[in-house]
């Protein structure tokens, strides 16, 4: 089995200013002469971490990284100004021409493949290929699975947790109530919940780890976090309903691989599985031991192996 490449330090950092009141935080990891491949971090609200270089071997890839709007090193942390998706596929454009980089592979896992996605649309002539991994759609259905009852099904002690902080009356819409007591002028009720909405996600996520759990974080960075996530559920992801699937007919067919974990109760099977019906020149790997993490043993398996055979793909075509 497969592990991820050695630890390695950027080569390079950026501190690139997008407008009057975001600041992001991008690296460049690996070979200067390397294959261009952007990461797109998950969320949305979290950022890259040190492994997230790792997928990806640093003698033929030139690995770039960038923590989102608000997120992580990216400056001022938490702030939902001017932070909607099409501004960060914007971002990623100008990421782009600032390195000058002509094309580059797109990978991208759970938002991070909805943010790729919706990147290659865009900008289908700068993609040479993409990976993604537990696809998530925003569509309506992927999020009543997580705040409406679907999660609960399999996890009930845990989502009357989730829940019972909220008044019944309010119950029928519990993004809005989350983003309404979030996002208000108290500061302690803004750490509760998002204490409380954070714990459910991470529930949910880490369940399928053997061992140990994500690491944990502090209540402002759980603050910043679950105040960009709430801000994008609650407006939907700024994306109209089933725009990714209807618009399949704007990706190019460069090599696509989607990879996504059976046991993923995060962002549901379904949705790669649908996606690659939709896509009839990807391929689509489901791991039968996988759940929705990145650092899953199997997932970085298979990650690693795509990356490789990726890398030899580009340079062939």
């Amino acid at each position: 089995m497969r592990d991820l490449y050695p630890e390695i330090q950027p080569f390079r950092t950026h501190t690139l200013a997008m407008d009057s009141v975001h600041k992001l935080h991008v690296e460049e990891c690996g070979r200067p002469d390397g294959i261009p491949v952007i990461f797109l971090h998950g969320g949305p609200g979290s950022g890259c971490k040190e492994n997230h270089r790792r997928y990806f071997n640093p003698e033929k890839y030139r690995i770039v990284l960038f923590d989102q709007r608000g997120c992580n090193r990216s400056t001022p942390q938490g702030s939902t100004e001017n932070n909607t998706t099409s501004d960060l596929v914007e971002d990623m454009e100008r990421i782009r021409r600032h390195l000058g980089v002509d094309r580059w592979m797109v990978f991208g896992g759970s938002w991070g493949a909805t943010l790729g996605l919706l990147y290659t649309k865009t900008f289908p002539e700068k993609v040479t290929g993409l990976i993604l991994r537990g696809t998530f759609l925003a569509r309506r259905q992927d999020l009543e699975w997580f705040a409406k009852g679907g999660a609960g099904w399999i996890f009930p002690d845990y989502w009357e947790e989730f829940i019972s902080v909220i008044p019944e009356e309010e119950r029928g819409d519990l993004i809005g109530a989350y983003h309404g007591r979030i996002h208000g002028d108290d500061e302690d009720v803004r750490k509760r919940y998002a204490k409380k909405w954070s714990d459910w996600a991470s529930r949910v996520v880490t369940w399928n780890l053997k061992e140990g759990k994500e690491e944990e974080h502090d209540a402002e960075t759980i603050l910043h976090e679950a105040s960009i996530e709430t801000h994008y559920a609650k407006n939907r992801y700024f994306i109209t309903e089933n725009r990714i699937l209807n618009d399949c007919d704007r990706l190019p067919k460069v090599p696509t691989i989607i990879i996504h974990g059976r046991r993923d109760l995060t962002c549901l099977p379904e949705a790669s599985w649908s996606l690659h019906r939709a896509l009839p020149h990807s391929e689509l790997v489901i791991l039968p031991e996988a759940g929705h993490l990145a650092g899953e043993p199997a997932m970085i398996d298979a990650l690693v192996q795509v990356t490789d055979r990726m890398a030899e793909l580009i340079c062939r075509s």
